[in-house]
């Protein structure tokens, strides 16, 4: 089992993913690519989908085996990394 530090930045990894996803104007992204370009166990991505989901922060339609077959940032999700990003900035730009 994960740990909560592992999960946490499976979660972070996902959440990037999708978000430079949507600045290439993608929708969403694959669960397979996903798990190719962030290599994780299909479980791992599994839960870091649910909690996200929960979280409102993306949408993810599932497989018949409650595997992500695409999974999109919602509208909050896109927000709070705008959020994040331009705070990144600003610590950037005064520190």
């Amino acid at each position: 089992m994960a740990t909560l530090h592992e999960r946490k930045s499976y979660r972070r990894a996902v959440l990037n993913a999708l978000y430079q996803a949507t600045e290439e104007n993608r929708p969403g992204t694959t669960g397979a690519r996903l798990l190719d370009d962030l290599g994780l166990a299909e479980q791992d991505l599994a839960a870091a989908c649910t909690y996200l989901v929960g979280e409102g922060l993306v949408e993810v339609d599932w497989t018949t085996h409650h595997t992500p077959a695409m999974v999109t940032l919602t509208h909050e999700g896109i927000r709070q990394m705008e959020a994040e990003e331009e705070e990144r900035e600003e610590r950037a730009e005064h520190g």
